[in-house]
């Protein structure tokens, strides 16, 4: 029954797989124009108040750029419970051929969007296939798939060791493999330093990746699995160059901002589209990636 759901519906396990559906939430819905919300973006970490013009201007971008991509696009419903950072609307959930895992995240504002995520995907016909509890937390920012049987989670101030645990007590009777990463002390707990922050993943055997951020297990793992890897341009790393959602055969979309991290991907051989992200994603420290949610991929 599972893989009639899945062949229709929705699937997971792949980072790189064709994108063809995904859900996100727009600044509109995240109450980017509402002023009660929009006060709360420095105690939230972002480096401005927010233009939620401009955000939602190159939201729309990102989405005609998904659109192109031949990718589904579901908006997420409004809630008054959803914060600023409900756009980052990766974190919040992972699908997986079983259904979706509801995410704990670690930043306290966030928590009531992994609920949110699974009603609404209940209404897509994606069933729930657990959640993690306290006092465990988990962002799935922090969550690589490197092959279908192989998860690789990072452990940082986001996502703990008892979310780590309730991850692996999931999927490990699915035959899933669930390894830890030691992220960085980085700029410490207030900021957002997820494992997608250091790694993006762009096809089977190419990681473009943070190097000197990175811990020497997760490199030489990455490695022993066959990984060659492109490095970001140091330049560009605070405004989220390692940050680049592959759209699958080799087809990436990137922040314009970042031209010198875009050049190498393209003299590798990579289909580089870009769209402007000064303000929905470098101001609030989530990249292209963290903007969608993927359902599913091919």
């Amino acid at each position: 029954m599972a893989q009639a759901i899945t062949g229709t519906h929705f699937n997971g396990h792949s980072m790189v797989g064709a994108l063809e559906r995904v859900m996100v939430c727009s600044p509109r819905t995240a109450g980017w124009n509402q002023p009660e919300h929009a006060a709360n973006w420095k105690a939230l970490g972002f480096h401005h108040a927010p233009d939620f013009e401009q955000a939602q201007a190159q939201h729309e971008i990102l989405c005609r750029e998904l659109k192109s991509a031949g990718a589904e696009i579901l908006e997420m419903p409004a809630a008054p419970d959803l914060s600023l950072d409900a756009v980052y609307t990766h974190d919040a959930s992972l699908p997986t051929d079983y259904g979706l895992i509801v995410m704990r995240p670690g930043k306290p504002n966030r928590v009531a969007e992994g609920p949110r995520h699974s009603s609404f995907c209940q209404t897509l016909d994606i069933p729930t296939l657990g959640a993690i509890t306290p006092p465990a937390t988990t962002e799935a920012g922090d969550i690589l798939w490197l092959d279908s049987k192989t998860l690789l989670i990072g452990h940082g101030y986001r996502t703990n060791t008892a979310g780590i645990q309730q991850m692996r007590a999931l999927l490990s009777p699915k035959g899933v493999e669930v390894l830890s990463a030691p992220l960085p002390y980085g700029p410490g707990p207030s900021a957002c330093l997820h494992l997608m922050s250091l790694i993006s993943l762009l096809n089977d055997h190419t990681a473009l990746v943070d190097l000197p951020w990175l811990a020497v297990e997760t490199v030489e793992l990455l490695k022993s699995r066959g990984y060659k890897f492109i490095q970001i341009d140091h330049s560009e790393r605070d405004s989220l160059a390692c940050n680049v959602l592959a759209f699958g055969n080799n087809r990436l979309l990137a922040i314009a901002e970042n031209p010198k991290t875009n050049a190498r991907l393209r003299q590798a051989g990579f289909d580089v589209r870009t769209f402007p992200a000064t303000e929905i994603c470098i101001n609030g420290s989530g990249g292209p990636t963290c903007l969608t949610r993927p359902l599913m991929r091919r």
